[in-house]
């Protein structure tokens, strides 16, 4: 394999650099790396990746674009809306180097599919939002053997490092058990700040660049954070612990460290299946309400408990927010208080 003189022109200031030049270049090319997930984290680590030539480059999401999407992933604009965010991204990244093969997975990453997507690239790189695939890819990249590159956003603040290089720690031995989701609510719960993931998933790019050209130092068995409005970064060192051992993949991550759905939690069939017999409770905040509801009475969460008489008591109450998480909180919030109307919650997405 050797680069093309299109590949020298478009590849210039790499070759000028003692140590990447035309020997790291080609490791690049024949490099193989997934990507999950192309939103927040996942735009930039593409067209980074992209830009510096990473050879065959994968994509796994089943989702599309929305509106509150544009705030964060630029490599989306407004008239991608409701499109493949998987096809779209490659539609674009097309344009940038020509020089990059594609593999396009219009799918949510899961334990049927993990370890065959997985054994066939060099490096994955995580850019998912949510607890069940973080532990999914983690395990997944164990017991395939491959380097998992870890980012993660929350409001203003950010982390990375890399897991299960040449044997270093896992996820599992950062964070050993899922908390309670109801404690950790994602950007569609809490917000994020625009700039905050192209950050952090221009610093997970980085990471695979050194580890396909060998060089600098990995960020594994170190977790690096970020304060987007103190500008401190800080690097934490952890060990990997020996006594987890992981040989094959849970059946459901899901139910592992996903929202847990209890016998009050409904879904859209479970709601239609009412028949409109039941009143619902919108708990999220005023702006939300303003830009998409189904209808209901608004109580955003934090004055639930000083407005409970205004619910409506005569039908079942049905409560709901973006995801579910804050409207179950509003359930167990109510019940403890003695509200004695029967109640649930959407546990649906709302957008």
């Amino acid at each position: 394999m050797s680069l093309t003189n299109e590949e020298k022109k478009q590849y210039d200031r790499h070759l000028l650099l003692d140590e990447i030049s035309e020997n790291g270049q080609l490791k690049l090319k024949k490099a193989r790396v997934l990507i999950i997930g192309a939103g927040g984290l996942g735009c930039p680590v593409l067209q980074y990746l992209t830009a510096v030539g990473v050879g065959t480059i994968g994509i796994i999401d089943d989702d599309v674009v929305e509106q509150s999407n544009l705030q964060r992933q630029i490599l989306y604009t407004i008239e991608d809306i409701e499109k493949s965010k998987v096809a779209t991204a490659i539609e674009r990244l097309s344009k940038l180097n020509p020089f990059v093969k594609f593999d396009l997975f219009q799918e949510k990453l899961s334990s049927k599919n993990a370890i065959e997507l997985f054994q066939d690239y060099d490096i994955i790189v995580d850019g998912s939002d949510n607890f069940p695939t973080r532990y999914l890819a983690n395990d997944a990249a164990v017991i395939t053997n491959k380097p998992l590159v870890y980012g993660a956003i929350f409001k203003f603040e950010g982390q990375v490092s890399v897991f299960n290089y040449k044997g270093s720690a896992t996820y599992r031995c950062l964070f050993p058990s899922s908390p309670d989701p109801e404690d950790s609510p994602n950007c569609s719960e809490i917000g994020v700040l625009g700039v905050l993931p192209g950050i952090i998933g221009s610093l997970q790019a980085n990471e695979v660049i050194k580890m396909v050209c060998g060089i600098g130092n990995v960020l594994s068995n170190q977790l690096l954070t970020y304060n987007m409005l103190t500008m401190q970064q800080l690097v934490l060192n952890y060990k990997k612990n020996t006594d987890i051992q992981i040989k094959k993949l849970d059946r459901d991550y899901e139910y592992g460290c996903g929202l847990k759905i209890d016998e009050y939690g409904i879904n859209r069939n479970e709601l239609n299946a009412l028949k409109g017999d039941y009143h619902l409770l919108d708990v999220r905040e005023p702006h939300e309400r303003e830009l998409h509801h189904i209808g209901g009475q608004h109580i955003p969460l934090n004055d639930l408990l000083e407005r409970m008489s205004e619910i409506e008591t005569d039908k079942d109450v049905v409560v709901y927010c973006r995801a579910g998480i804050r409207s179950k909180k509003a359930v167990e919030l109510l019940k403890q208080n003695g509200f004695e109307t029967t109640l649930f919650y959407l546990n649906d997405k709302i957008t």
